[in-house]
């Protein structure tokens, strides 16, 4: 095995019968755990032909390292397996261990189809609703229609609500965002919706007047402003947590998350309240 690694860099070969963007996630992932390595990734993603995976293993012999795969053709399963094997390659079938865990609690066996995750169903068209809807109320926009968002962030400005919003979105929710400021109050519709689950986002003041600061010299404007005043942004912050402590609205601070561990915590509270609802539903009927 430490053949196939010089100098911490090692060839990744990643195989995919689809676009391979679940398989390119995954390998993501699984390195984010390791540090100083020098990845030298091979992407074959449409693979479903013979033909085709001869041309690949070649490339395979010539760069050895590990096979990451994702393949249903069972025959050309079985040829990759067996020629990363003569060759002395580890090669792994990345989702595997989760369909056979699936297969064994539903009692059927998975579709070997190519790609099928990928079909356009309702669950991606609704994702493209919800990436539209969320770009057209980005930043307090077009407030009279916060009550179809599904999730609506608050914060003071540089709290991560439009990244937040936009990874929201690409999960499937539709996500306004309202920027708090204390001299331009936020419109009386924020504090009357039913529908949107309000989520108030805060961070360190410290870490806002670093960003705020960073923010100000990439526009080449003076760093000497109220925006990145210390007693000022507390204020701000203050002024922000009242209105979420009045409205009884979840806070996530997200000083020390990055965009998808916030996103994560807020869709977790998200599920809660869902299903706090549901039960409510259930007991009036």
């Amino acid at each position: 095995m430490k053949d196939l690694i010089l100098q911490n860099r090692i060839h990744l070969h990643l195989l995919s019968d689809s676009t391979g963007e679940t398989l390119e996630n995954i390998a993501k992932a699984a390195l984010a755990q390791f540090d100083e390595v020098d990845v030298v990734k091979h992407f074959w993603p449409m693979v479903r032909s013979e033909a085709h995976l001869d041309r690949i293993l070649v490339d395979v012999a010539a760069n050895p390292g590990l096979v990451l795969f994702t393949l249903v053709n069972l025959a050309m399963r079985q040829k990759l397996e067996d020629r990363c094997r003569a060759l002395g390659l580890p090669a792994v079938a990345a989702l595997d261990a989760v369909s056979d865990a699936l297969s064994g609690i539903l009692g059927q066996q998975a579709k070997a189809r190519p790609g099928r995750q990928h079909a356009l169903d309702a669950a991606y068209f609704a994702r493209v609703e919800a990436i539209q809807f969320t770009i057209a109320h980005d930043d307090g926009l077009n407030h009279h229609n916060w009550e179809e968002a599904d999730i609506l962030l608050a914060g003071v400005s540089r709290t991560s609500k439009t990244p937040t919003s936009i990874y929201l979105a690409n999960r499937g929710y539709k996500t306004a965002n309202i920027p708090l400021v204390p001299e331009s109050p936020p419109p009386a519709a924020l504090y009357s919706l039913k529908h949107p689950f309000v989520v108030g986002l805060v961070t360190g003041v410290d870490r806002l007047v670093q960003v705020r600061r960073n923010r100000l010299l990439t526009l080449n404007q003076a760093p000497d402003t109220d925006y990145v005043d210390e007693e000022k942004v507390k204020a701000e912050i203050a002024y922000a947590r009242r209105i979420f402590a009045d409205n009884g609205w979840p806070v996530i601070d997200v000083t020390r998350r990055s965009i998808e561990e916030s996103a994560a915590a807020i869709i977790n509270l998200y599920n809660e309240r869902q299903q706090q609802d549901a039960v409510l539903k259930g007991d009036d009927a």
